[in-house]
């Protein structure tokens, strides 16, 4: 079911350790993003505590994803930003239990608007597996297009998986 959703996007805290270091530490995650390592405790409380949530002094902006009824339901983040030309990578994941519920959609609409009206982004793009149709249609739906197909690009369950590019010009 996918309905509008009303969320917010705010800055990590303190308080985020415990959902972060489940997200992160999921193994079901990895093989869609670069990591392949459990995380500690300490270097995600680092982490939260060191970044500026400044994408131009971090190079990188990661923002929690919250319901109506302040549930953190996911993170979203721009990484890999590159001044220069004004771009940056998509990485969205949003927890098991609130997933098919339009939370995604309605963060990606809101970081689509912060990356147009204060990041002054021309474009984002996210690398997603061709056999991810949830995604590529969750990003579809907000105006991304399918620019490349990558093959061989992500390996998990001991078999290589092609992937797109998914761009959005903004």
């Amino acid at each position: 079911m996918n309905t509008p959703r009303h969320i917010s996007l705010r800055a990590m805290e303190p308080e985020d350790l415990e959902t972060l270091y489940n997200i992160e530490n999921d193994e079901a995650n990895w093989a869609m993003s670069a990591t392949n390592v459990p995380y500690s405790r300490y270097t995600l409380r680092q982490y939260i505590a060191n970044a500026s949530n400044d994408i131009y002094a971090d190079g990188q902006v990661r923002l929690m994803i919250e319901n109506e009824d302040k549930q953190v339901v996911g993170i979203i983040d721009l990484v890999n930003f590159d001044p220069t030309h004004q771009r940056a990578e998509l990485g969205i994941i949003i927890a098991t239990p609130f997933r098919q519920q339009g939370y995604g959609k309605a963060a990606l609409q809101h970081l689509i608007q912060t990356a147009k009206a204060k990041i002054h982004l021309n474009q984002i793009y996210a690398y997603v597996a061709a056999d991810n149709q949830s995604s590529i249609n969750c990003l579809k739906s907000v105006g991304f297009q399918q620019t490349t197909a990558l093959r061989q690009w992500f390996y998990y369950k001991n078999k290589y998986v092609d992937a797109y590019v998914m761009q959005l010009f903004l």
